[in-house]
């Protein structure tokens, strides 16, 4: 399942997308927008997991003040 979605993008990045695209690195836009956040979320998931344990715990010993 795909699920379409609207993005702004500064102009200088997008720039640098297209240049990539057309240096035949990636297919198109999509492609390099879904292996970009593909990326990004592999590379940040246990940060997150344990920030998520963190506030639970911190809740839990404290309640939600």
């Amino acid at each position: 399942m795909t699920t379409a979605i609207e993005v702004r993008l500064p102009g200088e990045l997008l720039s640098q997308a297209q240049e990539f695209i057309r240096g035949g690195w990636v297919g198109d836009l999509d492609a390099l927008l879904t292996e970009s956040l593909r990326r990004y979320l592999d590379s940040h998931g246990p940060a997150l997991d344990e920030a998520f344990l963190r506030e639970d715990v911190a809740w839990g010993l404290h309640g939600a003040d």
